[in-house]
């Protein structure tokens, strides 16, 4: 018989009850300040990386730059992910799929700035918006939240935090393409929404660096 995760049987209150304290009101309002200020020079130092990949994207295939998708953010509102465009124009034709490895729908603009992280850079703009945060769980699509919600036990609770432009899961597992990966990084991101705190904020943004250095986890 199949084991269940040690927090299969967590109640949603171990999550909720410490957004009441003293401390992690003003912990959020510091993390909006903050959400600002990276949103703004970010958006301001990649200017000329999004002059090149825009310019470089439209060189290499047929269609838009930037392409908005709908993803499921803070609890459960559906928001426009903005990103550049990295994938063929006829890629979901079938519907929606995960990507996979070596993803045949991807152009080969798409796969360099996939692997460099150049194509969340739009997701600044988002952050600005107040629909996402720097750092929370990774915003999925609404047809593959369904899914889950029904296959997972608590995975709705992602939702109780605002999602993020990279976060604990993103850092510490591999890319997610399936219904496994997604049990593991809810793992992750339950523990950084019980435990956030501007401490593990640096900590994942630190590895978020090194990730992006040497190209981990790109898909």
């Amino acid at each position: 018989m199949r084991r269940k995760p040690a927090w299969a049987g967590l109640r949603p209150s171990w999550l909720v009850f410490t957004a009441g304290t003293v401390r992690f009101k003003l912990y959020r309002r510091c993390r909006r300040l903050l959400d600002v200020m990276a949103a703004l020079v970010g958006l301001t130092v990649s200017i000329p990386i999004v002059i090149a990949a825009s310019v470089a994207i439209t060189l290499d295939s047929k269609g838009k730059v930037f392409y908005r998708q709908e993803r499921v953010g803070l609890n459960g509102s559906v928001f426009h992910i903005i990103k550049f465009r990295s994938m063929r124009v006829d890629a979901e034709t079938a519907g929606p799929i995960w990507a996979g490895k070596s993803d045949p729908r991807i152009t080969r603009v798409g796969g360099f700035i996939r692997k460099t992280r150049i194509d969340e850079l739009p997701q600044f703009l988002n952050i600005l918006r107040g629909e996402m945060s720097l750092i929370g769980p990774r915003p999925e699509r609404p047809f593959f939240v369904e899914q889950l919600e029904q296959q997972i036990d608590h995975y709705s609770q992602r939702h109780l935090v605002k999602p993020g432009l990279t976060g604990w899961a993103q850092v510490c597992y591999r890319y997610g393409a399936s219904r496994d990966d997604a049990l593991q990084k809810l793992q992750y991101d339950l523990y950084y929404i019980k435990n956030q705190s501007l401490t593990l904020d640096v900590i994942i943004v630190l590895e978020t660096i090194k990730t992006i250095l040497f190209g981990r986890g790109a898909r």
